[in-house]
């Protein structure tokens, strides 16, 4: 609808550009992502009630960095720079950026220093998530510095020509005050109604898979999880019968996974669901493999078999539905800007010349809480939407180095312990993420009288919003004690079990 307020966000290929977009419609307000290529007259055309300049990996100075039309800057509708928006701002104003003297990731005390609409309402002093390597080190003319770590601009503005400007991240969950700092550009700044929510993103996604797929049929790669469920509930509302869930049994699934998941889609959700052993051709076909990227690419393909044979065995399907959720895509591929790759991911990349169906992804651009929301809205069970997240590959990236049934089923039984006890401790639904990593190598020990000589484990949980940025998680001493205790006990083959106490960044969540 034209008369839609609009806020256009300019991608210049930040790790976090779309968590950006994910805030502001979390505040209840439209946003667009475009290209930073977008001139004046494409962006006026939009009539944008602001406009926000994301981060991303270049240097202003780099050879080929993305700019901007300089005539977005002119005064048209308010702009808020972030971390790379900021330099770009500063460099084409007249100030001067340079490289840091050191880089900044993660957390950061910064001080106000001058009053700020920006910041309007927030403490003297802040903590904010940084991950940079240039600085501002002179200010454009007629701006303000309004907060500084030590001698280092953090935030500057022009409040007559309605230009802002922070170095760090307000987007993510660990800038605590990030939120209102959006809430006071969109609404203090901007003057934004709210008007954006959930309830109208089913409408129009259920109007565009019914465009989309018309009279056709299609299937489904179900995986258990919270996104493949979601995905093919929505699709399943727009299309009825036509779709067709197929769940594989890959051998790579938790302990007892595919009997429950297959009896909760069926009796509670009425979902058409064709269930498929095919474990043996996928651990064939792992064997002997330890590198992270062709597991992953192993798997995958071997995914698009089986769904290429279970499409000609159901029928004339032409689309398949995937459960892709934007940050699968960003860490994965370069969507809108030159963003950088960090791993591969069999959902997202494209698929092979040889694959006769179409690809339908209606999460693609929503985050995980946002999905979770979105279940609620399609009246998914909370036993599926509290799931923690489980990666595509599955224990296959979990189980580091070579993957064999005598591996997995040790990492199977050591995560149901670290599970069960979470759960125990009534700890689950506070983690965005918990399990066992089994590692390739070997520990000495003592168990009885006898020398040991067996594998370690490492327990990994961590605390996030969206799973763009994580903490690990503080569990309770007593609580990873158990955990221990129970696993070396229980599970033959372990005698060594570590905690991983490192955020993303720099780590990923996942090991591999």
């Amino acid at each position: 609808m034209t008369s839609r307020e609009t806020f256009v966000i300019l991608d210049f290929g930040g790790q976090y550009t779309q968590l950006i977009a994910r805030k502001v419609r979390e505040l209840g307000c439209y946003c667009e992502i475009a290209g930073p290529g977008l001139d004046y007259d494409s962006i006026a055309s939009k009539h944008p009630k602001g406009l926000i300049l994301s981060g991303g990996p270049s240097s202003v100075y780099d050879q080929g960095a993305p700019r901007i039309d300089p005539r977005l800057l002119g005064g048209a509708w308010p702009v808020l720079g972030i971390c790379y928006g900021l330099q770009l701002e500063a460099l084409e104003l007249g100030g001067r950026v340079a490289p840091a003297d050191r880089r900044e990731y993660g957390h950061t005390r910064i001080q106000r220093s001058a009053p700020s609409r920006l910041l309007d309402g927030l403490p003297e002093n802040l903590s904010v998530w940084m991950s940079h390597g240039d600085h501002v080190r002179e200010p454009p003319p007629g701006f303000t510095v309004t907060a500084r770590s030590g001698d280092d601009i953090c935030a500057m503005e022009d409040a007559g020509r309605g230009i802002y400007g922070v170095q760090f991240h307000p987007e993510v969950a660990h800038t605590p005050d990030g939120k209102r700092i959006l809430q006071n550009f969109l609404r203090g700044i901007s003057g934004a109604r709210d008007e954006w929510s959930m309830a109208s993103f089913v409408s129009a996604a259920v109007a565009a898979i019914r465009q989309t797929i018309g009279d056709g049929r299609a299937i489904c790669a179900l995986s258990g999880g919270v996104d493949s469920t979601v995905a093919a509930t929505l699709v399943h509302r727009a299309v009825g019968d036509r779709l067709t869930c197929i769940f594989v049994d890959n051998g790579l699934l938790r302990e007892g996974e595919f009997e429950r998941v297959m009896e909760l889609y069926r009796s509670r959700m009425h979902l058409k669901v064709t269930g498929v052993r095919a474990a043996d051709r996928f651990l064939q076909r792992l064997q002997g493999i330890t590198d992270p990227e062709r597991k992953r690419k192993i798997i995958g393909a071997e995914f698009i078999h089986v769904f290429q044979e279970e499409a000609e065995n159901s029928g004339s399907a032409d689309f398949l539905v995937q459960g892709t959720l934007y940050p699968d895509v960003i860490e994965s591929v370069s969507v809108r800007g030159p963003s950088a790759v960090i791993k591969s991911h069999h959902n997202v990349g494209g698929l092979p010349d040889s694959m006769k169906l179409k690809l339908v992804e209606p999460l693609r651009e929503l985050f995980k809480d946002e999905v979770r929301e979105l279940g609620r809205q399609l009246a998914v069970p909370e036993e599926i939407l509290e799931r923690h997240p489980f990666p595509g590959p599955g224990l296959a990236v979990r189980c580091l180095g070579e993957v064999t049934p005598e591996r997995l089923d040790v990492l199977r039984k050591t995560d149901r312990i670290f599970i069960e006890e979470l759960r125990a401790a009534h700890l689950y639904n506070e983690i965005w993420q918990a399990f066992v990593v089994l590692l390739p190598v070997s520990s000495v020990g003592v168990m009885g009288d006898a020398r040991t000589y067996e594998n370690v484990v490492a327990l990994r949980a961590v605390t996030s919003t969206d799973g763009m940025t994580a903490d690990w998680a503080r569990i309770p001493f007593e609580v990873l004690q158990r955990v221990s205790g129970r696993i070396v006990a229980e599970v033959r083959g372990v005698n060594r079990v570590v905690y991983d106490i490192s955020s993303k960044p720099p780590s990923t969540i996942e090991w591999e």
